[in-house]
């Protein structure tokens, strides 16, 4: 993977993707470069007026895109589930491509529809859940990956199984951190569900390094600190890379040929650059861990994953 560009992205012609969070940042540039390359891509975005509008400036940028947009809030179980319920005429009973990318960044104590906390509930369960619903039109298609976006930040801090909602304590990093921890250890255990089904479905993780979006200042301007929130502006101008290089990570482990199961890939110096294997911290592999987040998070959902092979005719 030296020096991996979106040039290697292989024809995706026939292939189909949804890409959540796609109506911005790294999500909109992975949509469009997978539209460039061939594929049908749905944008499954929470806003529906900046969904609409990414559509429009995808099909400028690639006129020859076939893409569209839906609705889909991570952060309201029935959504996910409504979401799920109507994807039948979106490429019938298959799907390539599932990219897990939306996501919130250190907001202040928030709770989703459901009452999870915000972070938490977006970015792990909102995730899991919809992978989950999704998991039969994966499993009828050969060569289907699920690609779940994680972060460097995982790092600072694992899962607290014991208070998985931050209802005993609440730092907004640490809770980011570990949505993000929670993200890989959904993988790993997706990683070794999959292979114990026998199934060639492939689940691995990306993440963008430092890349220039919303997503940094959101907590900033939600909270009115116009001061951190020109701060973090400044960063993102002098040290971030812009979110076509962020997406390359996402991009190579959604289409990079042989990719393995349950692989991490980022950008090779760890901020910003060609994407390569990840540092990861290893408490993102343990298999009691997963094994306990996967329980708890199907308790929470309500979606139980069903890894039977598909009967064809």
């Amino acid at each position: 993977m030296t020096r991996w560009n979106t040039s290697h992205i292989p024809d995706q012609t026939g292939r189909s993707a949804i890409v959540t969070g796609a109506n911005s940042g790294i999500g909109y540039v992975a949509a469009r470069e997978l539209a460039r390359r061939g594929a049908r891509v749905l944008l499954a975005c929470r806003n529906e007026a900046r969904g609409v509008a990414a559509l429009e400036r995808l099909r400028a940028e690639v006129p020859t895109a076939e893409a569209e947009f839906r609705q889909l809030d991570l952060a309201d179980l029935s959504s996910v589930r409504d979401f799920a319920a109507t994807l039948g005429d979106f490429d019938g009973d298959r799907l390539d491509l599932l990219i897990n990318n939306a996501g919130v960044m250190a907001l202040p104590y928030r709770t989703t529809t459901d009452g999870f906390e915000m972070q938490f509930g977006t970015n792990h369960l909102g995730h899991f859940a919809l992978t989950g619903l999704l998991l039969p039109k994966l499993l009828a298609t050969p060569g289907a990956r699920v690609v779940t976006v994680s972060s460097m930040l995982h790092a600072i801090a694992d899962v607290d199984l014991d208070d998985l909602n931050s209802e005993r304590s609440y730092r907004r990093w640490v809770a980011y951190g570990r949505s993000k921890s929670a993200n890989l250890l959904f993988v790993h255990e997706l990683s070794r569900r999959l292979a114990a089904a026998g199934s060639k479905v492939v689940a691995a993780a990306a993440h963008p390094g430092y890349a220039s979006t919303n997503l940094q200042t959101a907590g900033a301007r939600m909270e009115g600190r116009r001061s951190a929130e020109r701060i973090i502006e400044v960063g993102n101008r002098i040290i971030a890379q812009p979110p076509d290089g962020g997406a390359l990570g996402t991009l190579c482990a959604a289409t990079a040929p042989h990719m393995k199961p349950d692989s991490f890939i980022g950008p090779r110096s760890g901020l910003r650059g060609a994407p390569a294997p990840s540092f990861r911290a290893p408490w993102t592999k343990k298999d009691t861990t997963s094994e306990r987040l996967w329980a708890a998070s199907v308790e929470l959902t309500g979606v139980r994953y069903d890894f039977t092979p598909p009967t064809t005719t």
